[in-house]
């Protein structure tokens, strides 16, 4: 199966590296997507674009990924991606999306993602997080804390290296889309994670994708500190 990764606000496509090659392994393939490769100031469907060229041009390079042909890719985002994931999925005609500790669209209520936090921000988030006075990406202490605290030594150096920010501000005030109805949904949920509260991400997995997480012993980015346990989890 193809399994398209869409990163977060605050990875470069390079963060998914662990995870692919545990996918690689498997014999699944991974096509990791770079959304600043068409700027910064683009809508959700303009993304969703953006991400099918690339996909494309991934799968036409190189064999087709394990016994995936028929069926759609999987979709796995992370963290503020999650904002993505129903026009990504649609344009990808996805079979599948993984949400790998990020936020589900309130397609219940219709709020976007900014509407949702200007009421309901201490639910959602860490209050370590909120309180931040600038992105976690300007500082290597705060991005170490808030990301890769749940790995050694050597982890921690890597994801450091990953770290780049994303702020998709027309994508967070867009109403949320929902999912194609042909995508199912599987929610991983870090346990240990210091930036979105594991309660909140179980609430919304159950209220809004009707699943019930998937509960990894893990920080922000299981991606980069149980990239095995997770390969494990979405490829099997």
């Amino acid at each position: 199966m193809d399994y398209v990764l869409v990163h977060g606000t605050t990875q470069s496509p390079r963060g998914w590296d662990r995870l692919a090659a545990a996918l690689d392994a498997r014999g699944h393939r991974a096509v990791p997507v770079d959304l600043l490769a068409g700027g910064a100031d683009l809508d959700a469907e303009e993304y969703a674009d953006l991400v099918a060229g690339q996909v494309a041009a991934a799968t036409a390079e190189g064999p087709d990924g394990g016994d995936g042909g028929a069926d759609g890719p999987a979709v796995v985002v992370h963290s503020g991606a999650g904002a993505l994931a129903a026009a990504v999925a649609a344009r990808l005609e996805a079979s599948r999306v993984v949400w790998l500790a990020a936020f589900v669209p309130d397609t219940v209520g219709g709020r976007s993602l900014l509407d949702e936090m200007q009421v309901s921000a201490a639910q959602m988030f860490n209050t370590e997080w909120t309180q931040l006075a600038a992105p976690p990406t300007e500082d290597p202490v705060t991005a170490g804390y808030f990301l890769f605290h749940d790995g050694d030594l050597a982890t921690l150096r890597w994801g450091l290296e990953s770290v780049r920010l994303f702020q998709p501000a027309r994508v967070f005030a867009q109403k949320p889309r929902p999912l194609p109805e042909s995508a199912e949904s599987t929610y991983l949920l870090p346990m240990r994670d210091r930036t979105l509260r594991p309660h909140w991400m179980r609430a919304t997995a159950e209220v809004r994708l009707g699943v019930k997480a998937v509960e990894v012993d893990a920080g922000h980015c299981p991606h980069v500190s149980a990239p095995e346990e997770v390969a494990g989890i979405i490829a099997g």
